[in-house]
């Protein structure tokens, strides 16, 4: 199926990010802790994450021409978290750094027997938007913005600018959180988190949720991703449904899985595919992601992705 919108020529970059940037810091054990006990950690890492800067870390490496906008502390993780980026070749001309503030930071106990992590997380609110702060001028400056909605009211103001110079709105969404409702109206293109549909409708079952949110709020594609399940989207009234991938190797942490199928999947739009091998793709870059520790290590090259596809 193709999709029922047309991606603007002649953009500055392929896709630009406006959204969170963090450090983690991964503790990997043996098995995840009862309550009122001491377990030896197997190994640590500290690595540079969140949703939309990581998102933009994976189109990157899959050769695509990049930007981001957000704001890092000027702490040692704002420090790191930013020259992560500039390493990468991501172009960060509309990053912040704010004086004084610390940045978002996250502790992720890894359970080492299946990857699965439990976050514990803090943000600064100093690094937070509000709607009069929002970098509109960014907005229009590539074929598709991705955004994460954690400044809701920053983001539907970077939504209207960029719808107002033809750019299409990606979103990857996993709370309910003020402004969101006036924000979902204005994205074409959304694939949350299995329980953001939920969290929305008030709706179980995955399929009737999924329906209820393009009714209300018009999305061109609304879908979700279902971890080992695949994902799944609704485009044009018809259900397409896409397996997991097996993780090569087996499947050392899971953190940041959805960022890279936001990822692959955004490649694909932006390479002319189907929304099926979007799907594909998507699926394709989280399971190779999922094979290190971090958000981005495992993060694919372009080589990489085609040799699972069996693309080479």
């Amino acid at each position: 199926m193709r999709f029922p919108f047309k991606l603007p020529e002649h953009k500055s970059f392929d896709a630009a990010g406006f959204g969170l940037n963090a450090v983690d810091h991964l503790v990997l054990v043996p098995e995840y802790p009862a309550f009122d006990t001491k377990t030896r950690l197997l190994s640590h890492r500290q690595s540079a994450g969140g949703q939309t800067a990581s998102a933009m870390v994976g189109l990157q490496r899959l050769g695509m021409k990049t930007a981001y906008a957000g704001r890092f502390g000027s702490d040692h993780e704002g420090v790191f978290g930013l020259q992560s980026m500039r390493d990468e070749k991501v172009d960060v001309s509309f990053a912040e750094t704010i004086e004084g503030a610390r940045t978002q930071i996250a502790y992720i106990f890894i359970d080492a027997r299946n990857g699965e992590r439990t976050i514990v997380w803090d943000r600064d609110q100093r690094v937070a938007y509000s709607a009069d702060e929002a970098p509109v001028e960014f907005a229009p400056l590539a074929s598709v913005l991705h955004l994460d909605a954690h400044d809701a009211e920053a983001c539907l103001r970077m939504a209207l600018a960029a719808h107002a110079a033809g750019t299409i709105v990606s979103g990857d969404f996993d709370s309910v959180s003020d402004g969101l409702v006036d924000l979902l109206p204005h994205v074409d293109l959304l694939i949350a988190n299995h329980d953001f549909p939920r969290q929305v409708t008030g709706i179980q079952d995955e399929k009737t949720a999924l329906t209820e949110m393009q009714a209300r709020y018009g999305f061109r594609i609304v879908g979700m991703t279902l971890g080992v399940k695949g994902a799944i989207v609704l485009c044009d009234g018809v259900f397409i449904e896409s397996p997991a991938f097996p993780v090569p190797g087996g499947c050392h942490d899971t953190t940041g899985a959805g960022d890279a199928f936001h990822a692959g999947f955004i490649f694909g739009l932006l390479n002319g595919e189907s929304v099926e091998s979007c799907l594909k793709f998507g699926n394709a870059t989280a399971a190779l992601k999922c094979q290190e520790l971090g958000a981005r290590t495992g993060l694919p090259t372009r080589e990489e992705l085609f040799s699972l596809l069996g693309m080479n």
